[in-house]
């Protein structure tokens, strides 16, 4: 009778929500949460290393706030969401080292708030597993503090989402119903075209069950984030339609094109693969990338026999409206596009995993867990292995751009000055010069000016080693660098140290 009274006691502790309003940190488990943010933070200082110089785009964010040089190009697609995030650190400091560092330590934070949205409809320890799933994907971790859109898409789809389901749940929600607003503006301010994709299986339940305080929070936050994109466009690109347009043109039209191989090829470390004809990467890199939606299909038919389908298929939803436009839209591919994919899938690829290792009374499956355990472990170096291949490369490219811009003062070539050709908007930052194209997606000159301005500044043209000067550069002096070929305008002269 007492043994019985005593597993009745022990199987009600079990029932009690853990995560109540009389609920201690430690009972409710955010300590697991934290510990992988804090953990995402520490590895990404470690492993990726705050030395790693600033790349391509992120010089065209950065130099829009910063103090290094002049403003750089900025494309139709691009927003100004990661300049403001930065503008904290870069508004006044050239330090990259600083910058990374914040952005790893904002990167964490952010992981850990997304998460912790969740808390309501799924256990701690599965939110846990996700977000280090999430976490140690090498891709998460080579653009977690990097001054980058993707990643924060990612994060405002999953405190986006999360809301929307306890609203959906309780309507009385309110902090829910704010966080809906503001996952959705996050989203919207770092990629307004990501945005609407994410959300678009959101509006559509929210008005099939005429749940209009959900509709009207998706809207504002769209238009929050999006504003300051749609007023840009009509003061610089000539009206919205011709933004969308220009932006399309830049992505190589936008149409179908199968990008699914292209995205496999980028697997092995490419940053971008454009165009992608770089050989598939061993299968041992790529095979998480089908396991994982095999897993997810796993969560949702657990949560279909729970009877909890929304909690599971919505993320699902999302995330694949996420992911058509990069894998059946565009005739490239970057990994870190379909970030905001993964980190959607991630928690019900968590829940299956935990109902594959345990019995429905809450037991291990002995031999279930370690297989499980153990393709963890493998995933986990694959993805440390592709990460360290992946910083060694990209931080001897951009030591290369640093070394260049190094020759170019040497040769005279300092600021107010002007870069022109390969290379020419990181390689401009670098030096603090501005950068000029007369042709391709960033195109802001014509030849004429080029020549006007080389009369009055230091001003060079970058061609890959032995390659042609444009027409107007035949003349200039050429001077062989390790990484790129420098033609410089004889009013450099002035400027070469004696």
């Amino acid at each position: 009778m007492a043994h019985g009274a005593n597993a009745m006691l022990v199987g009600m502790r079990r029932r009690e929500p853990a995560n109540g309003p009389g609920a201690s940190w430690r009972t409710r488990g955010e300590w697991l949460l934290a510990a992988v943010a804090c953990l995402f933070t520490l590895v990404q200082l470690v492993v990726v290393r705050p030395g790693m110089g600033l790349g391509w785009d992120e010089t065209v964010y950065v130099s829009q706030i910063g103090t290094q040089g002049p403003p750089a190009f900025f494309s139709a697609p691009r927003a100004r969401g990661v300049t403001l995030l930065v503008a904290p650190i870069a508004s006044w400091s050239t330090s990259t080292e600083l910058l990374r560092v914040y952005l790893a330590v904002l990167s964490g934070l952010g992981l850990y708030l997304a998460l912790r949205v969740w808390r309501e409809l799924f256990p701690t320890r599965v939110l846990a597993l996700a977000g280090a799933l999430f976490a140690s994907l090498w891709v998460t971790l080579f653009y977690g503090p990097q001054a980058m859109p993707n990643y924060w898409v990612a994060i405002g789809a999953l405190i986006c989402v999360g809301c929307f389901l306890r609203v959906r749940a309780d309507r009385l929600d309110r902090a829910a119903l704010w966080g809906v607003v503001a996952g959705t503006a996050l989203m919207a301010w770092m990629r307004p075209t990501d945005a609407v994709w994410v959300t678009l299986p959101l509006l559509v339940l929210a008005v099939a069950e005429r749940l209009w305080r959900l509709s009207v929070a998706l809207l504002a936050g769209l238009v929050a984030g999006a504003l300051e994109w749609v007023i840009e466009a009509y003061i610089s690109y000539g009206g919205l339609g011709q933004r969308l347009s220009d932006a399309s043109r830049v992505q190589g039209g936008l149409g179908w094109h199968f990008a699914v191989d292209d995205q496999l090829r980028s697997l092995g470390g490419r940053a971008l693969c454009r165009p992608c004809t770089v050989p598939m990467p061993n299968p041992v890199v790529t095979a998480w990338w089908f396991v994982l939606p095999l897993l997810a299909a796993v969560g949702l038919v657990v949560a279909v026999r729970a009877h909890r389908t929304a909690r599971t298929l919505l993320p699902l939803l999302c995330a694949a409206t996420a992911a058509a436009p990069y894998l059946f839209m565009i005739g490239y591919a970057a990994p870190r596009f379909l970030l905001p994919v993964y980190a959607l899938l991630v928690i019900p690829v968590a829940d299956a995993l935990f109902h594959l290792v345990t019995t429905e009374s809450g037991r291990w499956r002995p031999v279930a867990a370690a297989v499980i355990a153990l393709g963890l472990a493998g995933h986990l170096a694959v993805q440390f292995a592709v990460l360290e291949h992946t910083v060694d490369r990209t931080t001897a490219d951009r030591r290369a751009w640093s070394r260049t811009a190094g020759e170019l003062h040497r040769l005279g070539v300092r600021p107010p000055c002007l870069l022109t050709g390969h290379e020419a908007i990181p390689v401009a930052y670098y030096t603090g010069c501005s950068s000029a194209a007369t042709s391709g997606n960033n195109a802001n000159s014509t030849e004429a000016d080029i020549l006007r301005t080389s009369r009055r500044i230091p001003t060079a043209a970058l061609t890959e080693p032995g390659g042609r000067p444009p027409a107007y550069a035949r003349g200039w002096d050429t001077h062989r660098s390790a990484a790129l070929d420098l033609h410089i305008a004889p009013t450099a002269r002035e400027n070469e140290p004696e």
